[in-house]
């Protein structure tokens, strides 16, 4: 099932920060899952492990995220692409574009013209990992000041040992 069938449900009793609390809102998800068999092997489950891993690892990425984020507002070429994400290198744009085109959520066209010209455009794969990668954006966004505050606090407890 994709993440954007997720059915999502606000806890009515915790307000969201839409209707001016101030507070980040608590939601719970509900995703259908399939049955998992225990009766598979241990190496099978391992290889499932190491997978969801190394992926998790490439998309989680700061620039991974940033340039998902950015060709989610539609197709870019590299240097405008470069300019949007901010303080990234040119071998680090290029590195994660060719991931991404590798992993299947970006697409590289490459346009005649003279001098040919390069876009790059999220997939129907990239689309679908927008979703996460928004949902995450926001909730760091939400929460930003609660995690700065915790550091602080936890800094000061830390120095005062």
């Amino acid at each position: 099932m994709k993440l954007s069938e997720a059915q999502v449900t606000a806890n009515e009793t915790d307000p969201s920060p839409l209707h001016g609390s101030g507070k980040a809102s608590r939601a719970s998800v509900e995703l259908e899952t399939p049955e998992i068999d225990d009766s598979r092997n241990a190496g099978q489950n391992e290889t499932n492990c190491k997978a969801i891993t190394e992926l998790l690892t490439r998309v989680g990425d700061t620039w991974t995220m940033q340039t998902i984020r950015a060709l989610g507002e539609g197709p870019e070429r590299f240097n405008a692409l470069r300019r949007r994400i901010g303080d990234i290198s040119q071998k680090m744009m290029t590195v994660t574009l060719r991931r991404l085109e590798r992993d299947g959520f970006v697409r590289r066209t490459v346009i005649p013209a003279n001098p040919p010209q390069v876009e790059y455009a999220l997939t129907d794969l990239g689309m679908d990992l927008r979703i996460p990668v928004d949902a995450m954006a926001r909730w760091t966004a939400q929460n930003r000041h609660r995690i700065e505050q915790s550091r602080i606090e936890f800094d000061s407890r830390r120095n005062a040992l």
